[in-house]
């Protein structure tokens, strides 16, 4: 059994080597006591700061026992959906799922939320922040008000009952993600909502895994203009996908 990790990155040069220490350390620890075999896969968006080369050098100078990195690399920078399915498309594995080149929700997760999925089912594994107890822990209240609200007001215009589909790691069974992101067109922000909305009508299994957040950093999200964006982006999903035939 293999599992793909795909990280999507963006000039992300102060924290690529450390991403791919945390997620070897742990993948290479589970993969010793689950017998799997994994690929990490970068999927550079047209980044100019040369935190592709890094990744590349951190495997040339990283022997694995049970995986490997690879890097795909966009000509231009398209926004993190574009990247997340450069990577889904490239990948080979049995399970798939990815998660930010920050690993703000830790890399121990990724076996977790494998190992659920693997024994309770499903087609995709939603972490959600919202159910679990200190899914928002080292959030000010305001962050945490506004995050909430902010995944609240875009789930009610998508009409999903998911508690936290922004959530920044999920994990796929393998075939299923790459027919799913094979008829994604969205690049930006509200790439998430297409997904979702695709696996519904392909009749696909949503289920979702307590996560916490570890690791924190500014977010890139501008709460009032991106939630006004991504309303319109949800409305222009909604039409395309009641229309589309999945390949």
């Amino acid at each position: 059994m293999k599992l793909s990790v795909i990280i999507p990155m963006y000039n992300e040069k102060t924290v690529v080597e450390a991403c791919a220490k945390g997620l070897t350390d742990a993948l290479e620890a589970y993969a010793a006591v689950h017998s799997v075999t994994y690929e990490i896969i970068f999927s550079d968006d047209g980044s100019t700061d040369g935190c592709g080369a890094l990744a590349e050098k951190y495997a040339a100078e990283h022997a694995l026992n049970h995986g490997e990195i690879r890097l795909v690399t966009a000509e231009k920078n398209g926004g993190k959906g574009s990247a997340v399915r450069l990577g889904m498309l490239a990948s080979a594995g049995d399970y798939v799922c990815f998660t930010d080149s920050d690993l703000a929700y830790g890399a121990e997760i990724i076996g977790d939320m494998l190992t659920d999925i693997r024994e309770k089912g499903g087609d995709l594994l939603i972490g959600s922040r919202a159910i679990h107890p200190e899914g928002y822990a080292g959030y000010t209240f305001l962050r945490k008000l506004a995050s909430k609200t902010f995944i609240r007001v875009l789930a009610l215009t998508a009409g999903f009952k998911l508690s936290d589909s922004q959530s920044g790691m999920k994990m796929f069974h393998g075939d299923t993600a790459r027919k799913i992101f094979a008829n994604t067109t969205v690049n930006g922000w509200a790439f998430d909502f297409e997904v979702l909305m695709i696996a519904q009508k392909m009749g696909k299994t949503i289920r979702e895994y307590p996560v916490k957040v570890i690791n924190h950093r500014e977010s890139k999200v501008r709460l009032l203009s991106d939630s006004l964006k991504m309303m319109k982006d949800i409305r222009r999903i909604k039409a395309r996908v009641k229309q589309l035939e999945i390949r």
